[in-house]
């Protein structure tokens, strides 16, 4: 089993790492650009390729979506009660607590533990968080909501479309089949290098509240989690994909909002950070964990 974990955690620590040193040397990367690429076109390809050629049932993919709106809620939840009873402005602690790096780092994980049948649950797990995070997290950071953030999220209509496409039985034509194919092979390392570039980029303010709530982000999201699972008797890959996905640390992308509403983002910035130094640590115990239950 350890030569298992070393396998699935190696390549997100290298690739990432990769990323890390090319920010560092001040090599162009452009961020916007390669996430523009990985949620327009590189994961929504992914998704469908996956789910296609893996033939999971719809309701299947539907669980998944279920389980991570009920997990947000929960996040949600216990967010409110933390930052209410520590009086932390919510702006900047509540969106830490309820979205998990479930692209960056969750998406590969799933995928070298679980293969393209994990890949397909964690792409279903992170388009209702994506599609959430531009709604709800956007709501929080600026107080505003549209609803065009859900109906338009690439991610999302990736999902209906191959929930459809798999309820009918479509084979697609080998060729359309290969180019989604080549498409979605750029989504993990796109993912991973960019999450490393990401990381060498923050500037870190001092600690404070952010290692608390990184720690409830990462340990508050397994235990929600594994409330999740076993409330929608999910299991096998399903469930391992949900558990990853839930103890995943901050997302990447609220630092993106905290700089966009100056909602202190120095302070977000730390909790991303520090979240995923965390992660990096206990990895090896989760996927254990993870694996034993399969």
């Amino acid at each position: 089993m350890l030569f298992q974990i070393f396998t699935i955690i190696a390549p997100v620590f290298v690739i990432a790492l990769i990323g890390y040193i090319w920010q560092k040397r001040a090599l162009p990367f452009d961020n916007n650009m390669v996430m523009m690429v990985v949620s327009y076109i590189a994961a929504p390809s992914m998704l469908l390729h996956a789910a296609l050629t893996t033939k999971i049932a719809f309701d299947a993919i539907a669980r998944i979506a279920v389980a991570s709106v009920v997990l947000i809620a929960a996040m949600t939840s216990l967010g409110w009660v933390v930052t209410r009873l520590f009086k932390l402005p919510q702006r900047v602690y509540l969106p830490a607590v309820i979205f998990s790096n479930a692209g960056n780092m969750g998406l590969p994980l799933c995928l070298f533990a679980f293969g393209d049948v994990g890949l397909v649950y964690a792409v279903a797990f992170n388009a209702m968080q994506s599609a959430l995070q531009f709604s709800l997290g956007d709501l929080i950071s600026s107080g505003k909501f549209s609803w065009r953030n859900i109906v338009a999220n690439p991610l999302i209509i990736a999902v209906v479309v191959a929930g459809i496409l798999v309820a009918a039985h479509v084979t697609l034509p080998l060729w359309i089949e290969n180019t989604l194919g080549a498409l979605g092979d750029l989504t993990v390392p796109l993912m991973l290098l960019s999450l490393g570039t990401s990381l060498a980029k923050l500037r870190v303010a001092g600690l404070g509240a952010a290692f608390g709530i990184s720690v409830l982000r990462l340990a508050g999201g397994f235990c929600a989690g594994l409330a999740v699972v076993w409330a929608l008797q999910l299991d096998g890959a399903a469930r391992g994909s949900v558990i990853i996905q839930s103890s995943m640390p901050v997302a990447v992308l609220t630092y993106m909002f905290a700089l966009r509403y100056n909602n202190q983002p120095e302070e977000v910035a730390a909790m991303v950070f520090i979240s995923t130094i965390i992660s990096f640590l206990t990895l090896p115990l989760l996927m254990a964990y993870v694996l034993s239950l399969n």
